[in-house]
């Protein structure tokens, strides 16, 4: 597999920025940055943002700039950090969710020269001055159902995801569809969040977990981002097992959560920003998968054996995982998202 050329240039300064040499718990601080990341939320403990932090910091340092952050908490805020971000005169505002879609698109049409990286999402049209970078979630989510059903005892998983959308959907159903290509009998119940706080209701998350668990599920898949905390609540207390996203969220419930399907924000975010380096022309979306290391499953990570992930404790079946990711990417295997 050819290695990106901008490989090399982050391995030298990962070291780095590991060990601290971003100021302001992480955030860092340059009076000229080279690039701006902005938040669509407090930072706080979400690990998925923290990616964004640090993988524009590293990105950074491995092209040759400073970085600022700037967190936002609504809507108002968030376009003040993009009005403050074009008024710092940056190469690149690195964006992160769909709540940027439609600022994202405004702001780049009336700043023609400024150039913007939006992650996790995309609007359409493309300006020419964004770049975008979305995920193929399914695909990841597609090796934690292999896992689920060779696990489960009940032969019923469930899926408590935030909303009953197409986006929502590429996650629960590539779990069921990974489950019934090991089990082709294997019961799959999806449940969904909704409301006005869809992505961070751990009360109605471990609700719904629970009236899954009532009904038979032995294995639950959480997708429902702040609100996963009450789904591995549920686990814990029913002693069944649960997944996670995003992150490794294996230690948030010891003993409890299996396994995670995670997005590579840092190496995403560098790939779009050296592109914006290199002139590279803009007005573009890719999607990273398996293939373009840009999601996987913990279980499948150089620092697996640290995650505390149960799956460990089942060598044969990441052996079997691993060998499907290969065909998937290979191309042996093809897991379809909604819609397509």
């Amino acid at each position: 597999m050819r290695i990106p050329r901008w490989f090399g240039r982050l391995c030298a300064v990962l070291a780095v920025v590991a060990a601290g040499t971003a100021c302001g718990g992480g955030i860092a601080q340059n009076d000229s940055p080279a690039f701006v990341y902005i938040t669509n939320a407090p930072i706080g403990q979400n690990e998925f943002l923290q990616l964004g932090d640090t993988g524009t910091a590293a990105a950074a340092a491995a092209l040759g700039g400073g970085a600022r952050t700037y967190e936002s908490k609504d809507e108002q805020s968030r376009r003040a950090n993009i009005e403050a971000a074009i008024a710092a005169g940056p190469e690149a505002i690195v964006l992160i969710t769909y709540e940027f879609d439609d600022l994202a698109v405004e702001y780049a049409e009336q700043y023609p020269d400024q150039q913007f990286v939006l992650i996790d999402s995309c609007p359409d049209p493309i300006p020419e001055n964004l770049r975008c970078a979305t995920f193929k979630e399914h695909e990841a989510s597609y090796l934690l159902g292999v896992e689920a059903a060779l696990l489960s005892r009940s032969g019923h998983l469930a899926s408590v995801a935030a909303l009953d959308s197409p986006f929502f959907h590429r996650w629960s159903d590539a779990f069921a569809q990974g489950a019934r290509s090991v089990n082709p009998a294997v019961t799959d119940t999806q449940l969904f969040v909704g409301g006005d706080n869809a992505v961070g209701d751990p009360a109605r998350s471990k609700e719904l977990a629970l009236t899954a668990i009532h009904n038979g599920a032995d294995q639950i898949y959480a997708v429902t981002g702040g609100g996963n905390g009450g789904i591995f609540e549920a686990a814990v207390e029913r002693r069944v097992f649960a997944y996670g996203v995003d992150v490794n969220q294996c230690p948030l419930a010891p003993g409890r959560v299996v396994d995670n399907a995670i997005k590579r924000i840092d190496t995403v975010v560098l790939d779009l920003l050296a592109a914006v380096r290199d002139g590279v022309p803009g007005g573009t979306s890719k999607a990273y998968g398996l293939a373009e290391g840009g999601s996987t499953v913990t279980s499948l990570t150089d620092d697996a054996a640290a995650s505390g992930c149960v799956i460990l404790d089942h060598p044969d079946i990441v052996a079997q995982v691993r060998q499907t990711r290969d065909n998937i990417v290979a191309g042996r295997v093809t897991v379809r998202a909604p819609g397509e």
